[in-house]
């Protein structure tokens, strides 16, 4: 699979028309409905190559953008969320700057 094209899985006979958000591999047990004594042998079945977890990524944030932002009558919860996330990432990049300012009681 190169960039940009569909996944190998996918058959438009099959599934219709593309969905970004949707995951076309053969599909398995929800993690929720995973047993502790089988949380290996299900982590065993991932895919966990950089091309994979690039396409999870992609799903995800297609399905938010789904959910929040291309609904008719999208709020501002978006916004918020995207102003907290960027919050939170430059907190935790600057971290090491920002604890050396802190006060102390005694010095």
């Amino acid at each position: 699979m190169a960039f940009g094209d569909y996944p190998a899985e996918y058959n438009p006979k099959v599934h219709g028309p593309y969905d970004p958000a949707r995951f076309y591999g053969k599909a398995d047990v929800p993690f929720g409905q995973v047993k502790l004594g089988e949380l290996g042998a299900w982590l065993g079945r991932r895919n966990k190559s950089p091309n994979a977890l690039a396409g999870a990524v992609s799903r995800a944030w297609w399905r938010w953008q789904h959910k929040y932002v291309f609904p008719k009558r999208a709020g501002i919860a978006p916004f918020f969320q995207l102003t907290v996330a960027s919050m939170t990432f430059f907190y935790l990049i600057n971290y090491t700057k920002l604890k050396h300012h802190r006060n102390y009681k005694y010095h």
